[in-house]
């Protein structure tokens, strides 16, 4: 059975900075499991661990999405050479939420 093939950000944590949340992903080295933590916002403390996907679209810039528990679904649009990130959040209750910011790395996961 072959490995699966994991995106070169496998095994590192980013903040992801938009305004009015702010939060820790942390990509699996060893998986498509990403951990997330809200550190700043009206959501601080929500936190949970998901299986994403993840797609290059050209180099440097990946399309990753997850599903949360809750049914919440997350689509990131992020360039990992220039720090930025696009987010799109549709809630539970089906809100969507279009977020721009910052991308910083933080290290291994």
């Amino acid at each position: 059975m072959n490995a699966p093939c994991l995106p070169p950000f496998a095994g590192c944590a980013f903040e992801v900075a938009y305004e009015g949340l702010t939060a820790i992903n942390a990509y699996a080295a060893d998986s498509l499991i990403l951990r997330y933590e809200i550190t700043e916002g009206a959501l601080r403390g929500a936190r949970g661990e998901v299986h994403y996907r993840w797609r290059e679209i050209i180099p440097d810039i990946y399309a990753i999405s997850w599903q949360e528990a809750d049914g919440a679904t997350v689509v990131h649009i992020d360039d990992f050479a220039l720090g930025t990130s696009q987010s799109f959040l549709t809630t539970r209750e089906l809100d969507l939420y279009r977020l721009s910011g910052a991308l910083r790395p933080l290290g291994g996961s």
